[in-house]
């Protein structure tokens, strides 16, 4: 992380997002859920937010109904980073069925035309206009190939649709193919790892918090939002530009204290106070390299404000 400034922060404002009192702990949590096959992406956000018993809550990425894996759930005020997480790279392991023979050489080398940039055109049943776009495909690694069945494990943009890259891939093999399981192992930060946890865990962090007065199991299930972002570059700013930010400011570059390496003009990136709670999404108007050196003018605009007005003392003017 590139270091422009240091300034100690003002230990009466604000605070570790892991420490916050439970309900602000719920209102600015995420759930890193594993989604069980059947059931709708929304169904399942619904289910949730009847066992926390809350009256929103945001998801980050649709699966299909036959699906599972990893689906972002995000509770009331986390909501606003919803936007961040659609935007997110995704990995999945998927099972294609291919329609006939081939030989190992053949596949990988068919497989291998699919890494990087990709034409698409979402299949009829998307709930986007089917128009040709291009994808970025990370990665496509064959686990394993056993006629007629291929085991892949894909990492790809966001908007990538499986079921198309299966389907394409036959059309290139020359024998036809078609998607036959799907599991989504990330999705930004939210990982396939010990964070993740499936609704019967929602349910028993809320019991044992409602009856019980454990918040530990509830505290272990959601996560703060900021977790949700650390996927994002991230830029650290002085105490005194949050509540300026809060109200929709863009960043000034003499509010920069520290922020990571290589960070383009025109990325998405976090605002983060000093004690690591979220801010702001805003976009870089020049590269990190510029941001270290510039004394004046404007270095990110402000997206979508995450922080309340207030969390921090107002050191602005409103110009007249």
């Amino acid at each position: 992380m590139l270091v422009k400034d240091e300034e100690p922060t003002d230990p009466d404002y604000g605070g570790d997002p892991s420490k916050r009192e439970l309900g602000e702990y719920i209102r600015k949590g995420v759930i890193n859920l594993d989604k069980p096959a059947n059931p709708t992406s929304h169904q399942v956000s619904a289910w949730a937010k009847e066992i926390l018993k809350v009256e929103k809550i945001g998801h980050g990425g649709t699966l299909d109904p036959r699906v599972t894996g990893v689906l972002p759930l995000a509770i009331l005020d986390a909501t606003k980073i919803v936007q961040a997480l659609l935007q997110a790279g995704k990995d999945y392991v998927c099972v294609m069925n291919v329609h006939g023979d081939f030989s190992e050489e053949e596949l990988l080398g068919v497989c291998k035309k699919f890494v990087g940039k990709i034409y698409q055109k979402p299949p009829l049943r998307s709930s986007v206009k089917r128009r040709v776009r291009v994808r970025e495909i990370y990665y496509l690694d064959v686990l394993e190939a056993e006629n007629p069945y291929v085991l892949m494990r894909v990492g790809c943009q966001a908007g990538t649709y499986m079921r198309k890259l299966c389907y394409d891939i036959g059309e290139v093999l020359g024998c036809g193919a078609h998607m036959k399981e799907l599991r989504r192992t990330r999705v930004g930060s939210f990982k396939e790892d010990d964070t993740l946890v499936n609704l019967q865990d929602v349910k028993d962090g809320y019991v044992f918090w409602e009856e019980e007065e454990d918040e530990r199991y509830l505290r272990n299930v959601i996560k703060p939002l900021e977790y949700g972002l650390n996927h994002l570059p991230k830029i650290i700013i002085r105490d005194s530009a949050v509540d300026a930010i809060c109200h929709g400011a863009d960043l000034a570059a003499p509010g920069v204290l520290k922020l990571h390496e290589k960070i383009k003009a025109g990325e998405l990136v976090a605002l983060f106070t000093q004690k690591g709670e979220a801010i702001a999404l805003a976009l870089t108007t020049v590269e990190s390299e510029k941001i270290v050196e510039m004394n004046h003018g404007i270095v990110a605009k402000t997206e979508r404000v995450i922080m309340e007005r207030g969390s921090y003392p107002k050191s602005w003017k409103k110009e007249k």
